[in-house]
């Protein structure tokens, strides 16, 4: 079973997308196994976002991610990366495929609904930021 960081993003938020958004992942069988909801500051972001820093695109993504309420989640399930990265489609929402989230509840590629970590490496580097180990409970701690 592989883990994978998702961030429902402020826009997604905003438009009262968050509660469509878990069930697209909870129907697709993925295990919730930790989420919280927070708000984003610079230095978390800088945190999260880090690789982009420096970038030119980096204070409006700063900006977006600062603006509002965020959720964070931990979902747990085979292949867990590569199909939640599916299932959110691509970054700009015009070229994802039908069904994905992003097709349905993002507005533009900077405001994209969702965020997934992206490889293996990027959840084990992302989860931590959000979470620590007693906010997530594994198949074996949850009930059902």
């Amino acid at each position: 079973m592989e883990k994978t960081l998702v961030l429902i993003k402020p826009d997604a938020f905003s438009k009262h997308h968050a509660g469509a958004i878990i069930d697209r992942y909870e129907k697709e069988g993925f295990r919730i196994v930790a989420m919280k909801m927070l708000k984003m500051d610079a230095r978390l972001a800088s945190i999260h976002y880090a690789e982009h820093i420096g970038r030119p695109y980096y204070g409006d993504l700063s900006g977006f991610m600062t603006s509002g309420p965020i959720i964070a989640m931990v979902l747990m399930g085979e292949n867990a990366i590569a199909r939640v990265r599916k299932l959110n489609g691509k970054t700009n929402p015009a070229e994802a495929e039908e069904g994905t989230i992003r097709k349905q509840f993002a507005e533009s590629s900077s405001r994209n609904a969702v965020h997934a970590s992206d490889s293996p490496e990027s959840a084990a580097r992302e989860i931590p930021i959000f979470f620590n180990q007693m906010e997530i409970f594994d198949a074996d701690d949850a009930i059902g």
